[in-house]
């Protein structure tokens, strides 16, 4: 999975919850920049960038201030800073310091899941699972220690996903298994 910086890919996110009549669709593009900083650009259904960076998150939306936040105070942003930039950087061993990895099936349609090595990030995050085709990330799907699992289709599936809305179409896509 391992990428060359810059890359980008066109996600769609999908955020469960009982607070809401229909599950929240977020659609956008991740970027990682040829200097190593991981920027989430969200498109629909309201913009707003957040770039990881040195240690910090910068939050930008249209007529507000940029808000800064030490990725300290947020180990899920630091452990996607350094899990994501390790894994896009093919960098195993920077990836294996934040999580215990584990991966399972074939090349055609895969499964790598990556536990938090830090207990105060576990009390959180259960797990990331990321599903595959080939070389080709087709979704990451975040488990939260309590809750539901939150999907984020990547390239092909995101494409995929114009339009859809079934939870468990979206699913399928995220797991390789749509048709």
């Amino acid at each position: 999975m391992a990428r060359p910086a810059p890359s980008h890919t066109p996600f769609v996110e999908v955020r469960q919850s009982t607070m809401l009549k229909k599950p929240l669709r977020i659609e956008g593009e991740y970027r990682r920049e040829a200097d190593g900083r991981l920027v989430r650009e969200v498109r629909v259904p309201y913009a707003e960038t957040t770039t990881l960076s040195a240690g910090e998150a910068v939050i930008e939306r249209a007529g507000r201030a940029p808000r800064r936040v030490s990725l300290q105070q947020v180990p899920e942003l630091e452990a996607i800073q350094n899990g994501f930039g390790a894994l896009l950087a093919g960098d195993v061993e920077r990836l294996e310091r934040t999580y215990q990895v584990q991966s399972e099936g074939t090349l055609q349609a895969w499964t790598m899941r990556m536990q938090p090595r830090d207990p105060k990030l576990a009390r959180t995050l259960a797990r990331i699972d990321l599903h595959g085709q080939g070389s080709e990330l087709l979704c990451v799907e975040s488990h939260p220690a309590r809750g539901e699992p939150q999907r984020t289709l990547m390239a092909a599936a995101a494409t995929a996903a114009a339009g859809v809305e079934d939870a468990q179409a979206l699913a399928a896509l995220c797991h390789g298994t749509a048709r």
